[in-house]
């Protein structure tokens, strides 16, 4: 997903080049704010609100950060904030003369090398590589799983499996997703296996599944389970549900699909919802879109499980959480009716931009159910895993 980048400088000379360089992001449709250090701040180059480090540690998680200047200015700025790679955000930083560009901080997951090689591209600036696995040009399994909206579930085995394929052992690959379709030629580095048990010859394996099974329940020495987040989940509820009661029934009804909430790839409700604090609190803390649709788009999703008079009384249309789902399914008109998103209004200004929609095929696994206080519906998109620079 497409957040936010800030672009710092120090020197005159940097804040020449901040200007010059969110002019060329702005020009392409990313979105961006320039800052800097109070005495060069001018024109669209705001003043730092606070000394870089606190500004940094405001600002940490939230959007991606491009330093203009020394190395050493960034690594002291971000060094009080760093976590973890699969929450850090992406972190680069560039030269004054943009000769070079370099991704010193979680440059897979949160994007930093895809970072410097678009803003290279628009630049002219070199991108350099200092990971592993770009640099060998290996198989790296945290980039497959970002670009395919996969789960990684073990983290320690991500971890492992990169070493592993970097000491050159082949890695098992295998996928139990009903009607996955594969595009792009499997990597050097991985074994497609056609069942789990295929693959236990080899000392590391990824299974790409949906759902948890008993098995999962035990510990996988081994295995990597990557699980898809295709999971739509259109969501009804009472003015003012806490935030807290409809995570719970919402976690109840993927509990009985053996799904994970960290699978859900986006909301979808009735626009009378679109400011509700509890969906919006729970888009934020899972950083999905949410997505909203008028009662008359609604009613284009077609037939239901189920109806209430009641709820068509007060919303316009008969259920909300079934047909909302059902409606963010159909694609494209998804991106052009109206709507309101959660963290990151740019994710679906991006997908515009690249003519893709937020959803695509699929089906409904779990009809209109009722919760306290809240109803939920689940849809689930077709799955498909791509493979190398498609």
């Amino acid at each position: 997903m497409e957040r936010e980048i800030i672009v710092l400088s120090f020197t005159k000379t940097g804040t020449e080049q901040n200007a010059k360089i969110c002019e060329i992001l702005q020009r392409e449709g990313i979105p961006c704010a320039g800052c800097a250090v109070g005495k060069y701040a001018c024109g669209n180059i705001r003043p730092l609100s606070a000394p870089v480090t606190e500004f940094v540690g405001e600002e940490w998680g939230s959007r991606d950060l491009l330093f203009i200047g020394a190395a050493g200015i960034a690594v002291r700025a971000i060094a009080p904030w760093v976590k973890d790679k699969f929450t850090d955000p992406a972190v680069l930083v560039m030269d004054e003369k943009c000769r070079y560009i370099i991704p010193i901080l979680s440059g897979h997951v949160g994007g930093a090398a895809a970072w410097a090689d678009r803003i290279a591209a628009m630049t002219g600036a070199e991108a350099v590589h200092t990971t592993a696995t770009d640099v060998q040009g290996k198989f790296a399994v945290d980039v497959f799983a970002e670009r395919n909206r996969l789960l990684i579930t073990d983290r320690t085995a991500a971890k492992e499996i990169s070493a592993a394929i970097l000491n050159e052992e082949k890695i098992a690959f295998c996928c139990t997703v009903p009607e996955c379709e594969v595009i792009g030629a499997l990597p050097e580095e991985l074994v497609w296996c056609n069942s789990r048990q295929e693959a236990e010859q080899y000392r590391w394996r990824i299974i790409v599944k949906e759902g948890t099974d008993e098995a999962d329940r035990r510990k996988n020495n081994g295995f990597l389970i990557l699980k898809p987040r295709n999971i739509i989940a259109g969501i009804g509820c009472r003015k003012g549900i806490s935030e807290e009661k409809l995570e719970t029934g919402l976690k109840s009804v993927l509990a009985e699909h053996g799904f994970d909430i960290r699978q859900i790839e986006c909301f979808a409700s009735i626009d009378l919802k679109k400011e509700e604090p509890a969906i919006l609190a729970l888009a934020r803390k899972y950083r999905v879109p949410f997505i909203t649709y008028s009662a008359d788009e609604l009613r284009k999703a077609g037939e239901v499980s189920a109806g209430s008079s009641f709820v068509e009384s007060v919303t316009g249309v008969d259920n909300v959480c079934e047909r909302a789902a059902l409606r963010c399914l159909k694609g494209k008109g998804c991106l052009q009716d109206e709507q309101k998103t959660c963290f990151g209004e740019s994710i679906l200004a991006g997908n515009r931009r690249r003519g893709e929609t937020c959803c695509e095929e699929g089906k409904l696994i779990q009809e209109k159910c009722i919760r306290d206080s809240m109803t939920a519906a689940l849809v689930r998109r077709s799955l498909r895993l791509k493979f190398g620079e498609l």
